[in-house]
C-alpha cells in the first residue's frame, strides 16, 4: 500500500514592501512521503517571496517536467520557474531555456556549497538564473513554525524577511550565490 502525502493548510498573509505586494493566500501544501519538513517550509517561503495571483505549486518532487513553483502567463509562457534544493546541471539549463526567469533556493549548508562549486561554471551562460541560499539555522527556525494548520505572516523589507506566527518570529536573510539582476 502506497504512503499518501501529508496535507498542510496555511493561511499566509504577505506584506512585501520591496515589491509592493500585499495579499492573503489560503494554501494547501502536499508533503510527498519522501519530502522533509525543511523542504516543505522552504517551498512555502519561496511562495511568499515570489507570490502573485498566478504563482502555483508544481506537481512536486515526483516529476521532472515541472518546477516546485511556477508562474505562467495567460498564454502558458513560463515567467518564473522556482526549484528548491540542488537540481542537476541539465535540469537547470532546461529550466533556463523554458522560463524567462529561474530561481533556485538551496538550504542544505555545506552540501549546497559543494554542489554550487561543482556546477557554477557549467551554468554561467544561464543569464536568467538566480541562486539563493538559506542557512541551516534559518531553515530549522522555519521548521519550528510548521504544523498541519498554519497561520503565518510574512513581512519583506529591504531584502530582509520575517516569518511570524502568533508566538514566534523568524528572520531570514537569503545569501546570494548568483543574481544577474543585481550584477
Amino acid at each position: 500500500m502506497a504512503v499518501k502525502a501529508t496535507i498542510y493548510k496555511c493561511e499566509l498573509q504577505i506584506s512585501d514592501m520591496d515589491r509592493h505586494y500585499y495579499q492573503a493566500h489560503t494554501l494547501t501544501l502536499a508533503q510527498h512521503p519522501s519530502e522533509t519538513e525543511e523542504r516543505l517550509m522552504v517551498r512555502l517561503l519561496a511562495f511568499a517571496l515570489h507570490a502573485s495571483e498566478s504563482l502555483a505549486f508544481g506537481k512536486g518532487i515526483s516529476t521532472d517536467d515541472e518546477p516546485d513553483l511556477w508562474d505562467r502567463d495567460l498564454t502558458g509562457v513560463i515567467d518564473l520557474w522556482i526549484d528548491i534544493g540542488q537540481p542537476d546541471e541539465q535540469r537547470i539549463r532546461k529550466a533556463c531555456g523554458r522560463a524567462r526567469k529561474v530561481v533556485l533556493l538551496t538550504y542544505s549548508g555545506r552540501s549546497a556549497d559543494i554542489w554550487w562549486d561543482k556546477i557554477s561554471d557549467a551554468v554561467e551562460r544561464c543569464k536568467n538564473l538566480s541562486v539563493f541560499d538559506l542557512s541551516q539555522d534559518q531553515v530549522q527556525a522555519l521548521v519550528a513554525l510548521a504544523n498541519r494548520n498554519m497561520k503565518l505572516q510574512v513581512f519583506v523589507q529591504d531584502g530582509q524577511v520575517q516569518v511570524m506566527d502568533d508566538v514566534t518570529t523568524v528572520t531570514i536573510e537569503l545569501a546570494t550565490r548568483r543574481d544577474p539582476a543585481n550584477s
